[in-house]
């Protein structure tokens, strides 16, 4: 392990067993995941469906599996299949669907609204703002809505927030944070959230100054090699009881290859075993799309012996499969 990381698999271990205690999430069987009691109370999934865990304080009850609006649905000229995969998705129980302004420049929020013009009722919208000015980002949240052919997003994040400078500017008078809270009041948001796949250190310090609803945050089985969102940022999350999403499970087929971590059950599992709500994955096509709600159907957490051994495979091309982080 790198020397950056500052604390042992065994102390981390029990950070987040304290942390899932502290925020009522800790089960008996596997104390440290805090799975049993992220799993929706009252909603255990039909024979065949995928589990349901909270989103958090949202509410919201959300599938294991969620779909991402980039791959496919971000390039311009896939609308057919886009289209397709969307409903294909929300026919399989997916029930919350993740996009932003600038996946292809509107285009993910494009294929997405044609959909949501007769199905907004089945889903979590989730979208994001990469502006970090309450004009900027007002003017953005206009645009998303009508795009996204809807009157309101369930949850609105700040995008992809890499720098402690990007922090001040959201914080300050006229920063993205007085739109989100002026967008709550007009309910055209019911939710806020934040998200990153840099700087881990960043997005902690993020949430200790607002209380957002939700965080979406890099995820897979190299993470722990360096700059860990695992050690120094999951924990914090869990203990302020945010619906946490996982991303870059797969590291867009990076993280995948003969020899390391091989299948995408292998992937997705490692991430759910963690104390995340769901993982959002994007995908190119239907048979993608099904592989990941099966893999979600059938989920059973890993114990730590395999966990470790995930990482451990990773080892070797851990960098490549963090490529999306801060430099080493």
């Amino acid at each position: 392990m790198s020397s950056r990381r500052t604390i042992s698999r065994r102390t981390f271990f029990r950070t987040i067993a304290g942390a899932a205690a502290a925020a009522g999430l800790a089960a008996a069987a596997r104390p440290w995941q805090g799975l049993d009691a992220l799993a929706a109370p009252g909603a255990a999934a039909a024979p065949g469906a995928m589990p349901l865990r909270e989103l958090g304080r949202t509410g919201h009850r959300v599938r294991l599996f969620s779909l991402g609006g980039q791959a496919v649905l971000e390039t311009p000229g896939t609308e057919e299949t886009s289209l397709a995969i969307v409903n294909r998705a929300i026919d399989l129980g997916v029930n919350y669907l993740d996009t932003a302004r600038r996946y292809g420049r509107g285009t993910s929020e494009g294929y997405l609204g044609k959909v949501m013009k007769s199905r907004r009722k089945d889903v979590f919208l989730a979208s994001k703002t990469r502006e970090r000015t309450y004009d900027g980002a007002m003017h953005e949240l206009e645009v998303s809505l009508t795009t996204l052919q809807t009157d309101h997003l369930d949850l609105w994040q700040c995008h992809n927030v890499m720098y402690d400078s990007e922090l001040d500017q959201m914080f300050a008078k006229d920063g993205v944070l007085k739109a989100m809270e002026k967008a709550r009041e007009q309910k055209l948001v019911r939710f806020a959230g934040i998200t990153g796949h840099y700087d881990p250190h960043v997005l902690r310090r993020g949430i200790e100054r607002y209380p957002f609803d939700t965080i979406l945050m890099a995820l897979n089985a190299a993470d722990r090699h360096r700059a860990s969102f695992i050690e120094h940022l999951l924990p914090v999350a869990v203990e302020k009881r945010m619906g946490i999403i996982g991303m870059k499970i797969p590291a867009r087929g990076r993280l995948l290859r003969p020899g390391g971590v091989a299948t995408m059950r292998d992937a997705m599992r490692y991430v759910l075993t963690l104390p995340v709500s769901t993982v959002i994955v994007g995908v190119d096509t239907i048979a993608e799309l099904e592989e990941n709600v099966a893999i979600a159907r059938g989920f059973e957490p890993l114990p730590p012996a395999d966990m470790q051994r995930l990482e451990e495979l990773a080892r070797p091309y851990a960098e490549e499969a963090m490529f999306f982080k801060l430099p080493a």
